[in-house]
């Protein structure tokens, strides 16, 4: 009965070390751990045993191979722990290397924690397997690893919201799977990659409130899944790339506050954009009298601008618009009459040099 009983406890204990996880993934992870501090959720307390695939917070592993796939540490979440603390998450601390010796890492998110610094460990891009890299809401500094094209299962990259420099790295448009990339609130400069066209499966590109230059790509108009692009508050110059207008599914285009010149190109009034925003440029010309049945603008600004002429007559033939900006230009004569003008205010339509007509004085005054 002894040796019976003995024996059933060593093949449960070897059957439980089988389905935990290797000791060189559990040190990688405790290597991890000792670089950041969390003072007041307690999250890496449940961070102990030898089995760090179960109850480890964060923590999942695959099913088979019970290789660490995914870390998941969100400073912003609704769950009970951060329901029962009443509180946002804060932790301090760096994101150590020894994160790289998890090589089946299939997802990284360590966001919005506000005080995580340092920089993205360069081995990061060693990790073949991985899909996600979220990191947004620190205080992350340095740049881009250079070789991050080499991740090609990458779909999502969010940086956003921290104090990354330098360029975008030419390699990023290696990443053929990437689908949503969030560069939004860092201090990146340089240039747009030429070949940005070359990431055919994105939908969002976010790269508003940096110090980005030079022109936007040609390319960037053959990406057919883009939805949303938003360069806004950056110091990109030139002429809109026409083509822009004649994407299938782009809906969301912001390049507000750039150094914009030029006309505004007509196909972007008679498009799928319904959120269009070139405020604070400096674009000129007369606005193109194209608008149709396909112009429907939930916004539409175009203020601040070198804009003259007067206002279109086919404005009345959009079959929408919600929000319209424009104010700050140069146009003259009266406004037409009907919708959409019927329910602007005036200040859609302020500082211009001679306009007149509902909601503004009546012309001839």
């Amino acid at each position: 009965m002894t040796s019976l009983f003995y024996i059933t406890l060593i093949l449960l204990s070897v059957t439980a070390a089988v389905n935990s996880c290797p000791p060189s993934d559990r040190a990688a992870l405790l290597a991890f751990k000792n670089a950041l501090h969390e003072p007041y959720l307690g999250i890496f307390n449940t961070w102990n045993g030898l089995d760090c695939c179960h109850n480890w917070y964060g923590v999942s592993c695959d099913p088979k191979s019970h290789r660490v796939a995914d870390i998941t540490l969100r400073g912003e979440s609704e769950d009970p722990i951060f329901e029962r603390a009443k509180r946002t998450g804060y932790m301090t601390g760096y994101i150590s290397p020894s994160i790289c010796k998890l090589t089946r890492l299939s997802s990284l998110i360590i966001a919005d924690w506000k005080g995580v610094s340092g920089e993205i460990p360069r081995c990061v891009s060693s990790l073949r397997f991985l899909r996600v890299l979220d990191l947004i809401g620190n205080r992350l500094s340095g740049d881009i690893p250079t070789d991050i094209g080499r991740l090609h299962r990458l779909t999502v990259i969010n940086l956003a919201d921290n104090l990354i420099s330098g360029s975008i790295p030419s390699s990023l448009t290696n990443l053929s799977s990437l689908m949503h990339l969030d560069l939004r609130n860092n201090r990146l400069s340089g240039t747009l990659p030429q070949n940005f066209g070359r990431l055919r499966m994105l939908s969002r590109a976010l790269l508003s409130q940096n110090q980005i230059s030079g022109t936007i790509p040609a390319s960037v108009t053959t990406i057919y899944r883009l939805a949303d692009l938003d360069l806004s508050m950056n110091q990109i110059s030139g002429p809109i790339p026409a083509p822009l207008g004649k994407m299938a599914v782009l809906a969301t285009l912001n390049i507000d506050f750039n150094k914009l010149n030029g006309p505004i190109p007509p196909t972007l009034l008679n498009s799928s954009i319904s959120n269009l925003n070139l405020s604070s440029n400096s674009l000129e010309g007369v606005l193109p009298d194209v608008f149709g049945p396909r112009s429907y603008f939930t916004v539409l600004d175009l203020s601040h601008n070198n804009l003259k002429g007067q206002i279109p007559e086919s404005f009345s033939k959009a079959s929408f618009i919600g929000h319209l900006d424009l104010s700050h230009n140069h146009f003259c004569g009266p406004i037409p009459v009907g919708s959409p003008f019927d329910h602007l205010e005036a200040s859609s339509f302020a500082f211009n040099d001679c306009l007149c007509g509902k909601p503004l004085s009546p012309c001839g005054h």
